[in-house]
């Protein structure tokens, strides 16, 4: 296991721990990602992975600001994407990006399915799911990414 992937394990653990219990992703575990990015890409790379790391935090906050504003995701969930983004850079990014967003559809057609399955069987009070945590599919996403093919 890569020191890399092992600070991802780290704090994507603690940020779906706390999303799943509180629905909410402490500013504390994002800024956590954000430093351990920079120093990551600075002990790799050198003054050269500064850079790098402001720039993986940036499209890591872009990329989920889009959804941020449409009402799909929390304040939470982008600042832990730009935290990530940090760690990975903006090539390898993308790549979690796009794990992540499986993993979160995946997700919510299950909870969905759920959902569904208890009202059919009798719970009519419940009222239409309003947040899904997030934060464990970001996490899966980036650990994804980071696996050696």
């Amino acid at each position: 296991m890569s020191p890399q992937f092992f600070i991802a394990l780290i704090i994507g653990l603690a940020a779906s721990a706390e999303d799943l219990w509180r629905r909410n992703i402490s500013n504390w575990i994002s800024l956590s990602a954000l430093v351990a990015g920079f120093l990551w890409q600075a002990f790799e790379r050198g003054w050269w992975g500064l850079p790098t790391a402001a720039g993986g935090a940036a499209a890591g906050f872009a990329v989920f600001l889009v959804f941020y504003l449409l009402g799909g995701m929390g304040g939470g969930d982008i600042k832990l994407m730009a935290g990530f983004g940090a760690l990975l850079g903006a090539s390898k990014l993308l790549e979690a990006a796009i794990f992540t967003a499986v993993l979160g559809a995946v997700l919510a057609i299950a909870v969905l399915a759920t959902h569904a399955v208890r009202r059919a069987v009798g719970n009519k009070g419940l009222g239409t799911p309003r947040a899904i945590p997030y934060a464990p599919a970001i996490a899966a996403g980036v650990w994804l990414s980071l696996v050696p093919r």
